[in-house]
């Protein structure tokens, strides 16, 4: 496998009483700089972070790869919004957090040695996870599309994709009591699943191969829930096909490549009870966040295990390659700054 590499600007890093820090700039599709940036300037209810880290989301991609409908260049550090690090000053109004503590933020210039985010936007870290990567946007998607998926002990729960996310989600409905069936392309996955409590691993290659299978694992009747999180046709059609009658649908894959068609007759016939699982809302958002440390505290959730690749700002292009290509090891990509 070959890796693209982009050409940066390899200036030194400026420390914080600086007016100017690196910031990675997508200056065309799959082409990014390494540039030095005016520092971000905050208001009274801003805190200012120097970054640690930020993991890569399969939603970079469009503007990675570059789509119509995108300008460039990005602004410096976009699209990076899963960021977290260390407060280094906050606005006047700021009572939540102080100088000094670990947080994690959502915010959209994470690519980069600093971000800013508003007082709501942050959750501060305890000393417990000291040293721990923490993307908090990713592992609050987790626990809200949990919650949002109602799973009970007892139930047979089908996750189909097993990427960051299906792999924390299959960690939750263990925990929760569920028997997981993990359904995914690549083997390596498969093994992911297993170790994270699947009860069953299911190779994701024959659409009717798999219903069967599903079929004789729970006596006919199907799956009381079934989490989707791929983005792409086939899953959501498979997906549709394993739910039981009056079973739960679970959109949790982000279909960002056009339309989609759904089998309606099945999804009336069967009653169920379709969700998308995506939240919009800061609010929501925080809230996930505060949860995943509270998860990650109680063991629930087990993320460090996931995070595959660790790469520097500096190799932000070859993250993005391991991203789109996805080799047989990996699941999830950091880069990292340096600041920890």
């Amino acid at each position: 496998m070959t890796l693209p590499h982009a050409q940066f600007s390899m200036t030194a890093q400026a420390p914080p009483s600086s007016p100017s820090m690196r910031a990675a700039v997508i200056v065309a599709p799959q082409q990014v700089v390494l540039q030095q940036v005016p520092m971000p300037q905050f208001q009274a209810t801003d805190i200012l972070v120097q970054l640690e880290g930020c993991g890569l989301c399969g939603s970079n991609l469009p503007v990675w790869e570059g789509r119509e409908w995108f300008d460039y260049p990005r602004a410096p550090g976009s699209p990076g919004h899963e960021g977290w690090g260390q407060v280094i000053a906050t606005g006047a109004a700021v009572t939540a957090v102080a100088k000094g503590d670990r947080v994690a933020l959502l915010s959209e210039h994470a690519f980069a040695d600093y971000d800013v985010a508003d007082e709501s936007a942050v959750v501060k870290l305890p000393a417990a996870l000291d040293g721990q990567p923490f993307p908090g946007e990713p592992l609050a998607c987790a626990m809200n599309v949990f919650a949002r998926s109602k799973i009970a002990p007892g139930e047979t729960v089908a996750i189909i994709g097993i990427g960051f996310l299906g792999a924390l989600l299959t960690q939750l409905a263990v925990d929760a009591g569920a028997r997981v069936i993990a359904i995914s392309r690549r083997d390596f996955s498969l093994e992911i699943a297993e170790q994270c409590g699947a009860a069953v691993m299911i190779p994701m290659l024959d659409h009717w191969e798999i219903i069967e299978q599903v079929q004789t694992l729970t006596d006919g009747e199907g799956c009381d829930c079934v989490i989707e999180a791929v983005g792409q046709q086939w899953p959501l059609d498979l997906a549709a096909e394993l739910t039981r009658i009056r079973g739960r649908l679970i959109i949790a894959g982000y279909h960002q490549d056009g339309l989609r068609q759904v089998n309606m007759q099945l999804w009336n016939w069967r009653g169920l009870d379709v969700i998308n699982a995506h939240e919009r809302e800061p609010a929501v958002y925080r809230a996930g966040m505060c949860a995943a440390v509270e998860a990650v505290l109680a063991g629930r959730l087990k993320p460090t295990m996931l995070y595959t690749h660790t790469l520097p700002l500096t190799a932000l292009a070859e993250a993005f390659s391991l991203l789109q290509e996805r080799p047989p090891t990996f699941l999830k990509a950091l880069v990292v700054t340096g600041n920890s």
